[in-house]
């Protein structure tokens, strides 16, 4: 069955493992998938990622889940903003803070993937794909 919407899927599998407290979670992996990945690291929400090479052509992605406590997941909540359906676009003075600025938007940019912060630093705007906090 193929997936129209892999983002919003790998935003779902993090958030259901989140709330079953798993260490980890499998996506499967793509260059977007690996660019949010990577910011989520260096935001914090994640403890790290890597690139598993799996016998057939299709790589996974292995996502190690960050909880402060055992209890409190670094990651409470995700929403996804743009869709296939209905994307989202935002200029630079139009780029949202989530939550005052607790939480992080994400934005696909004509420079790559980069937060809200980032992309509103560098004076750019783009596909605003979700919220994390």
């Amino acid at each position: 069955m193929a997936i129209t919407d892999p983002i919003s899927d790998m935003l779902t599998r993090i958030r259901n493992a989140v709330m079953a407290r798993h260490d980890f979670v499998l996506v499967p992996a793509s260059k977007t998938k690996l660019a949010i990945a990577e910011l989520f690291k260096n935001e914090g929400f994640i403890k790290g990622y890597e690139l598993i090479d799996v016998d057939s052509p299709k790589k996974s992605l292995k996502i190690h889940l960050y909880y402060h406590d055992r209890n409190d997941p670094a990651i409470t909540g995700l929403k996804r903003v743009s869709s296939p359906g209905l994307r989202v676009y935002v200029r630079k003075g139009e780029i949202p803070r989530y939550f005052a600025g607790i939480g992080v938007s994400i934005l696909s940019t004509s420079k790559g993937i980069m937060t809200g912060k980032d992309a509103w630093k560098n004076g750019i705007g783009g596909e605003l794909l979700c919220y994390v906090w």
